[in-house]
């Protein structure tokens, strides 16, 4: 059984991290923005700092599109932090709907050009063995 150490817990987002796996894991419980959304990125950077984790999965199945002022917020606060904490590897599983799914391809790409390790999947077992695979 993977020990997790849960972050943040609400109706919105769910963070937790996998200590010795260096991961952290955030799954969305519902369409996340906003402040939960914020607030739950922050915290999850904070646990990569603290646990000098250096992957991220991202499930994203229940989530939708980011809104553009939530896009904008990853691109200048989270992502900056999160990259100099140490940051290398990502497995995302897309959301379900097409709309989520188009905007997160955007960011994996984008961030796999900024020398982000992305790879997208459909499976969360198969997103974190990939991960936790990685070095």
């Amino acid at each position: 059984m993977r020990k997790k150490i849960f972050i943040v817990d609400n109706d919105m987002i769910s963070v937790w991290v996998y200590p010795e796996h260096h991961m952290i894991h955030h799954q969305m419980n519902s369409y996340c923005y906003g402040e939960k959304f914020y607030q739950a990125l922050t915290k999850g950077a904070e646990a990569l700092e603290r646990y000098h984790a250096t992957k991220w999965l991202s499930d994203n199945r229940h989530n939708g599109a980011l809104p553009a002022e939530d896009a904008v917020w990853t691109e200048k606060n989270w992502f900056p932090r999160v990259k100099a904490a140490g940051w290398r590897h990502w497995a995302v599983v897309h959301p379900e709907k097409v709309v989520g799914q188009l905007n997160m391809s955007r960011f994996v790409k984008k961030y796999g050009q900024l020398g982000i390790n992305a790879r997208t999947f459909s499976d969360v077992d198969e997103a974190f063995h990939w991960l936790d695979a990685e070095i």
